[in-house]
């Protein structure tokens, strides 16, 4: 499985989503990362996607997905990439978000 590259994931919120710059092509990831009495536990990969990344975060955080609202992601990854079909298929295959019914 190809992974997202190496990089911190970042908080899922309209402040950071909109500092994407526009137009950016690519896959996403979205993950759930909870504490437990002080312990952190492993992430929960919700959702795999891919197209202009900021503009399908923004629709995830207006609801678009209830599935993806109902898991309550609370950081994303983002890969640019022009293979984004292969890539996806890859990441969900690897992966196995939650709220990914469906490769492609």
């Amino acid at each position: 499985m190809m992974p997202f590259p190496h990089q911190t994931p970042r908080v899922f919120n309209r402040a950071n989503v909109e500092a994407i710059n526009p137009g950016q092509k690519g896959c996403y990831g979205l993950v759930r990362r909870e504490v437990l009495c002080g312990l952190v536990k492993p992430d929960v990969w919700v959702y795999v996607g891919k197209g202009d990344i900021r503009e399908r975060l923004l629709a995830h955080l207006s609801g678009d997905n209830p599935c993806i609202t109902g898991q309550a992601a609370t950081h994303y990854v983002t890969a640019l990439t022009q293979n984004m079909d292969q890539m996806e298929t890859d990441l969900i295959w690897g992966l196995m978000p939650v709220c990914n019914k469906k490769v492609g």
